[in-house]
């Protein structure tokens, strides 16, 4: 399914190179969080499923995060990223 296959690219405005492909299966993009800071891009993603039943309550808890160093010459207001 497409959410199984979801994946993030980031991307330099400057000359449209690629700087990362992150695998963000099993996320639903509203789970997924990106920020751009002092030269580093930080992709985050965090998810809690919580499931009652009669006899008792579990709870499931993913979190994800990954962070790259952009490249000499790259600004941080010139990073796109796309889903």
């Amino acid at each position: 399914s497409r959410m199984k296959r979801l994946a993030m690219t980031l991307n330099s405005c400057c000359d449209d190179n690629r700087l990362a492909l992150v695998d963000v299966k099993g996320f639903d993009p509203r789970d997924v969080s990106v920020t751009v800071k002092d030269g580093k891009v930080t992709v985050s993603a965090e998810h809690t499923e919580e499931h009652s039943t009669a006899l008792a309550k579990t709870c499931n808890y993913r979190k994800f995060m990954k962070e790259f160093s952009l490249p000499p010459g790259v600004d941080d207001d010139e990073v796109t990223c796309s889903m």
